[in-house]
């Protein structure tokens, strides 16, 4: 597995991570057997990077990181957390006080004294600009509590706030063939800066795996239902904010460019991992296949005119509606 410089961490980590909100139940039910077999599965096949959250099943996902890690102490894996989610999302909230909460409840969880990267979580636009904020992550920094810290967004204009902060480590947006927009400013910015770039939602909750029709349906459970209107939290976290119909027309055209001997799943991460200024791609998997599929995308070599062709489906079908928003 390929590996890149994270940023400002100066820590390699694998072009592939894993992401681990499914493994917080989040998505569904999975079990902690499964979980394991999950994290596990992505070792195996050369990840070092798991990305999860203090929200993921209310810290489940991390705790089950934390006792898989202390499980095979052999291995070097790089775990991004983050934190901001667990209060109501005003910037009032985001204080020194919480941070030392949040940080230690994580720190607890995953059993480590020094967390490896801390991510606001999509806090609201303004805590971008709150010079405090950053000071205070600084002192956390001086004080080992996280090594670094990075930020997670929504939007391309936070993503460039952030990334003219000059102690950002990292910035996870989502990027993926439904969602071109940071390819404009944010790679370019990111790349002059030093900063690393963290490709999130990359399978478009799934939509670019070519496997939904549209009659498929969700469990209750499963922010692919509950939050198809953004009833929960920002709608383009499902499905990218692409209306689920016309997103799996876009796949249906999307598969059509994929090599045969290639999974859609793969091409897609390939597609990311391929553009110029990402640092990794962090696709989440709910079992062994999928977390194996997934990293198997970083090998894979797509056919000239792919880039063009993802392009052109972006334009006729989704940029209308998701380009304008984030």
């Amino acid at each position: 597995m390929q590996a890149r410089t994270l940023g400002r961490t100066g820590r390699d980590v694998s072009v592939v991570g894993l992401g681990t909100w499914q493994l917080g139940a989040d998505w569904g039910d999975v079990t902690h057997e499964d979980a394991i077999a999950v994290l596990d599965a992505a070792v195996d096949e050369g990840v070092t990077f798991f990305d999860t959250a203090d929200v993921y099943g209310d810290g489940r996902s991390e705790q089950i990181i934390g006792e898989y890690l202390r499980s095979r102490p052999e291995i070097d894996v790089f775990v991004a957390t983050k934190m901001g989610r667990r209060a109501e999302q005003d910037p009032v909230h985001f204080t020194m006080d919480n941070f030392r909460t949040w940080t230690d409840r994580s720190r607890g969880n995953l059993g480590v004294e020094t967390l490896d990267l801390v991510q606001l979580h999509c806090p609201p636009t303004a805590v971008f600009s709150d010079d405090r904020v950053f000071d205070d992550l600084d002192t956390l920094v001086d004080e080992k509590v996280m090594a670094a810290y990075g930020v997670s967004v929504e939007t391309v204009d936070e993503a460039l706030t952030a990334i003219a902060r000059p102690n950002v480590a990292s910035v996870q947006i989502i990027l993926n063939a439904f969602r071109l927009k940071p390819l404009d400013e944010v790679l370019p910015a990111a790349r002059e800066a030093g900063v690393g770039i963290i490709a999130r939602v990359p399978l478009a909750s799934g939509l670019l795996s070519g496997r939904y029709t549209e009659q498929t349906t969700f469990a209750d459970d499963d922010h692919r239902t509950y939050n198809r209107s953004g009833e929960a939290f920002d709608v383009g976290e499902t499905f990218s904010g692409v209306d689920f119909t016309t997103g799996v027309q876009a796949a249906r055209e999307f598969g059509q460019l994929v090599p045969q001997d290639v999974r859609p799943a793969e091409a897609a991460i390939a597609w990311i991992l391929a553009q110029d200024g990402v640092t990794a791609a962090i696709p989440g998997a709910r079992n062994v296949e999928q977390a194996r599929g997934n990293a198997a995308a970083a090998a894979v070599a797509l056919p000239d005119g792919f880039d063009a062709g993802v392009r052109d489906v972006y334009d006729r079908l989704l940029r209308g509606d998701v380009h304008p928003r984030w």
